[in-house]
């Protein structure tokens, strides 16, 4: 739920950040013009004043690299709960006591024959007394 926010404005964040830089004005926006008319030492200089949208920027990008932050550490903490049917599966086997193998281990009978018909069954008595 709160990794689910977190990524949310996560991404808000992001597109906030990509439409301010593009609405911004570069810093050579005026070269072309500023040459001759007294302006060209501000061209390529530093701004005096930061514009709301650079002061925007800034704060985006701080709240873009806390969230960055956030989201990595949920993700480094794993929750212990088992989140898909198979992760439940194998916590309830490896949780309940085993005491016999597994039924594709375990080993298989051979399976009975008949025996032939002219021998006597091997358990059955001989039906001629022995001999004295």
């Amino acid at each position: 739920m709160l990794r689910g926010v977190i990524l949310g404005v996560h991404v808000l964040l992001a597109l906030m950040i990509i439409a301010l830089v593009l609405l911004q004005r570069g810093k050579g926006a005026e070269a072309g013009a500023g040459f001759g008319s007294g302006a060209s030492g501000t061209v390529f200089g530093a701004r005096g004043t930061s514009t709301l949208f650079s002061k925007l920027t800034a704060v985006f990008a701080a709240l873009f690299f806390v969230t960055s932050l956030s989201l990595a550490y949920i993700g480094s903490h794993a929750t212990v709960e088992p989140t898909s049917v198979l992760e439940r599966a194998a916590q309830a086997a490896a949780a309940a006591p085993s005491k016999a193998p597994p039924p594709a281990l375990t080993p298989t009978p051979p399976p009975a024959t008949a025996p032939a018909p002219d021998a006597p069954a091997p358990d059955a008595p001989n039906s001629t007394p022995p001999p004295k």
